[in-house]
């Protein structure tokens, strides 16, 4: 039996806008985006309004070898905004160029944690929230272990 842990993350209304996001600065692939409005099944009250048409239902995002999933939050009437808390994503590469590049592309317009830097178990790691609120560690495999 094969078992895969794949991410899925709740936007509040900005799902688009951050998928748009993590395609221009980490070269996310689009593999499916569904709109409510395009769903073919009747949706429940309250997740069937025109405010919720456009939103994204549904999105697969590909980002390397791994995928991430993606929606919009049209849970009905909460008026509670989704917080991203209690995990962060975890960016793994082979060079400090390409963790570099990632860190500060994450770091415009969200807030730097740890700045990258060299640990016990990384050349260069380090922590940051993004714009959307998304918490990522930014770490370089330590080839030569």
């Amino acid at each position: 039996m094969k078992t895969i842990i794949e991410p899925y993350l709740f936007f509040d209304g900005c799902c688009e806008e951050a998928i748009e996001f993590y395609v221009a600065n980490l070269g996310a692939e689009v593999e499916m985006m569904m709109r409510f409005k395009d769903c073919p099944d009747p949706l429940p009250p309250g997740m069937d309004s025109d405010e919720n048409a456009d939103k994204v239902m549904h999105a697969t995002l590909k980002i390397g070898e791994n995928k991430v999933m993606a929606s919009d939050s049209c849970c009905g009437e909460s008026e509670e905004k989704v917080h991203f808390a209690g995990f962060s994503l975890s960016l793994a590469f082979d060079s400090e160029v390409d963790a570099k590049e990632a860190f500060a592309k994450l770091a415009d317009s969200g807030e730097v944690a740890m700045p990258l830097g060299e640990t016990f178990w990384s050349p260069c790691f380090g922590m940051v929230t993004d714009r959307f609120g998304l918490q990522w560690m930014i770490t370089v495999q330590d080839v030569q272990a």
